[in-house]
């Protein structure tokens, strides 16, 4: 029987302990949880940067990246919803609870499109004191959805419903409490008033930041997987395992027994579908240059 690698064996071993951390914090309460990633994506901890996957556990200070085409959907502990959109970078700060478990948080949306809303998960309303920063713009929030985007041209916040202040350090504080209104700051100018738009617009703002269907995304619980490959010898599982993750796919390795040995499967998991899992494949093998691709049900 072939001996594993260290390098294997710590990877397994840093696998196992997270997990179990992950499981860990489910007992006591995530204040974040990751629910469904197009990838690719990322989250930066400690200066450490992993993929993303469905079930990670988000804390104080983790940085969410998105890449291109990619869009992340994030639970918050009482009940609302966190989506971002593509090469997005969301910080998160100051989650927990405070007296009369009041939840908080700060969420600091440096570029990209986001979309803070409860409509998602659950219908509960909890008491929340959430400050949500898009670039310059800084909005407290009383609502239920907004959306808002900050690119090289204009930092932007839409209420689609519920009440908002938001802030500008080259404009007073304004309320707002009109649906579809939105509030747009030029990149090194003073805000515009304040101004309404149309459903159209609405939707085509939100579609930024929705998952999208057949794009091969992953959803936690999801019941099906794509092998990248089967491979001989732990250094080419390790190499491929490398190669996938670096470029913002979550996947893990899998050793089997086979004959004088082990075969190494490498994989993504909780696909929610089939025709996820398909479209997921078929996205891996023209991202990492594979040959075929396998879709199996765990």
């Amino acid at each position: 029987m072939k001996k594993l690698a260290p390098h294997f064996l710590l990877a397994t071993g840093l696998l196992l302990y997270s997990l179990t951390a992950q499981r860990a914090l489910a007992v006591v309460g995530d204040f974040a949880v990751v629910d469904s990633v197009q990838m690719p994506a990322w989250v930066e901890r400690n200066g450490i940067r992993q993929p993303l996957e469905p079930g990670k556990a988000l804390r104080n200070r983790d940085r969410v990246l998105t890449g291109t085409g990619a869009r992340v959907l994030i639970r918050l502990a009482e009940g609302s919803a966190v989506k971002l959109g593509e090469n997005a970078q969301l910080d998160l700060n100051a989650l927990g609870r405070r007296e009369n478990r009041v939840f908080t948080a700060a969420l600091d949306v440096a570029r990209g499109a986001f979309r803070f809303t409860t409509g998602v998960f659950s219908t509960q309303r909890e008491q929340r004191a959430v400050n949500v920063r898009i670039a310059t713009i800084t909005a407290g929030i009383r609502g239920t959805d907004l959306w808002g985007k900050s690119d090289n041209e204009r930092d932007l916040l839409c209420l689609l419903e519920g009440r908002i202040s938001v802030f500008h350090p080259l404009d007073e504080v304004r309320e707002m409490s009109e649906p579809l209104s939105f509030y747009v700051a030029p990149k090194g100018a003073a805000p515009d008033p304040v101004s309404r738009v149309d459903l159209e617009q609405i939707n085509e703002w939100a579609a930024q930041t929705e998952i999208q269907q057949g794009s091969g995304y992953a959803r936690r619980g999801g019941q099906w997987m794509v092998e990248l490959a089967a491979v001989d010898g732990e250094s080419n599982a390790l190499a491929l395992y490398d190669r996938a993750r670096a470029t913002g796919y979550s996947v893990s390795i899998k050793p089997r027994r086979a004959e004088g040995g082990y075969r190494y499967s490498v994989r993504v998991t909780q696909l929610p579908s089939p025709a996820e899992a398909h479209a997921l494949a078929e996205k891996l093998r023209l991202s990492l240059a594979l040959s075929t691709p396998v879709v199996i049900r765990h």
